[in-house]
């Protein structure tokens, strides 16, 4: 029986991460490419036609996440109610409408205005991916799932920064810039996945017609009894509580350590990669600057899977989040003080590296001790708080380089937040007494929540 058991849970899982972890990180990837194609835009040819100086542009890259955080939880508990698979597909269609009009934006105006409605458009598909996959899988696989999923984000800047760059030299194409040209092809597909995501995807594994009848109810049944039990021995965090639950709130805190990291790096590094040829001479056209820029992130994506393979045999570990945040805090600031662009992509290399081993990881711990509607309000809040670091390291690092002249300060402050993160991570352990994971009764603030092995 057990045997049995195990074989059908094999294949359950093996299913669920070949039918719907590639296409659902195929959904990030377009989404993470649209929402930072104007970090390849600015230094190649927007910056200048829209007249931008640094602040502009680094406000017009962070007002979009003004937009997502206004309706992140709304969106979230709205996908827990009409279901993941119809509001995932309308979140990319109507971003896809919304990238796309930046092909004809006409000055800066127009796009803040466009920066703003794409974040609007795209709330609530993070988190709402999260808590699809999370909905799938019971909490001994997740961490393995979550971490085919995030592989995605770096492979978006290892493949979107070159084929960013071939679109960019495509200038005149349909008589327009070669930025332009970018913007229109990096927003077409997410229209056409949108489109094929509301007949491909299912809300659960029981309307899974790909799933036989002994996985369907392998599934079914051990995602409700870990429902059950989390919801008993967490009977007061409800969607109301959430709000005033302090690990949540700390958790959204160190998330805003990594995604400020997160940011700070996808939105300049590009800008930083085209200021090497006046700080060393170096010359690079705009295909190589989009290699340039793709090269962190490649080993950012190794690092992602084989740390969360092995945050999945031991079980995720408070050191398994706070480590990376460690690294890529003291790392990031080494950038300034290189000396060759080689070096300099060396040392983000590690801060890219440290930020992707921890994020997936990260994401294991909220549905530890939240379920249901509360699962998609903590997940939606955390990653709300967390995106303020989005608005933040965009708007800020170009403030400080305009104020100061260079990159010194910005990478400085990058650091600290990432420093922040980890001592929190600590923290949020020490206080529920927990030495050595992350059990869900340091998650739980009456001191008895649930424990599941991710």
């Amino acid at each position: 029986m057990d045997t049995t058991q195990s074989v059908v849970e094999r294949s359950a899982i093996r299913k669920v991460a070949i039918r719907l972890v590639p296409f659902v990180a195929l959904m990030f990837f377009i989404n993470y490419l649209d929402r930072t194609a104007i970090s390849f835009a600015g230094p190649n040819g927007m910056n200048t036609d829209l007249a931008l100086s640094a602040a502009q542009f680094g406000f017009a890259s962070g007002v979009f996440f003004i937009g997502y955080i206004l309706l992140e939880v709304p969106s979230n508990l709205a996908l827990h109610k009409f279901g993941a698979r119809r509001w995932l597909a309308r979140i990319m269609v109507s971003w896809g409408i919304v990238s796309l009009l930046f092909t004809w934006v006409g000055n800066v105006e127009q796009l803040y205005i466009l920066r703003f409605i794409l974040g609007v458009a795209e709330a609530g598909f993070f988190p709402g991916a999260i808590l699809f996959l999370s909905l799938w899988v019971p909490a001994r696989h997740r961490s393995k799932i979550l971490a085919l999923f995030y592989l995605a984000q770096p492979l978006t800047t290892v493949i979107g920064a070159p084929l960013a760059g071939l679109l960019i030299q495509q200038h005149g194409l349909f008589g327009l810039a070669g930025w332009r040209v970018m913007f229109f092809g990096v927003a077409v597909p997410a229209i056409i996945i949108g489109v094929i995501a509301w007949f491909y995807l299912a809300d659960s594994p029981a309307k899974a017609k790909w799933l036989t009848a002994e996985e369907k109810t392998w599934l079914t049944g051990a995602l409700e009894k870990e429902k059950k039990e989390t919801a008993a021995s967490n009977k007061h965090v409800s969607v109301r509580t959430v709000f005033g639950n302090g690990r949540v709130w700390m958790l959204a805190a160190i998330y805003f350590g990594f995604i400020y990291g997160l940011y700070a790096l996808g939105f300049f590094l590009p800008t930083i990669i085209a200021g090497f040829e006046g700080i060393y001479g170096a010359k690079f056209d705009v295909f190589q600057k989009g290699l340039i820029t793709a090269i962190p992130y490649l080993p950012a994506a190794i690092a992602l899977y084989f740390w969360s393979k092995d945050a999945t045999k031991r079980g995720v570990k408070t050191w398994h989040i706070a480590i990376p945040a460690l690294v890529g805090g003291l790392s990031i600031p080494l950038a300034l003080f290189a000396g060759s662009p080689a070096a300099t992509i060396a040392v983000i290399t590690i801060t890219a590296m440290s930020i992707f081993a921890a994020l997936p990881n990260f994401w294991t711990v909220p549905t530890q001790f939240l379920t249901g509607a509360a699962a998609a309000a903590g997940i939606a809040l955390i990653n709300t708080v967390g995106n303020l670091a989005g608005f933040s390291a965009g708007y800020i690092t170009g403030w400080l380089k305009d104020w100061t002249g260079g990159y010194t300060v910005p990478m400085f402050v990058v650091g600290g937040f990432m420093l922040l993160s980890c001592i929190l991570m600590v923290a949020l352990s020490r206080s529920g007494k927990v030495s050595e994971g992350i059990a869900a009764e340091a998650l739980d603030p009456a001191g008895a929540g649930h424990h599941s092995e991710p």
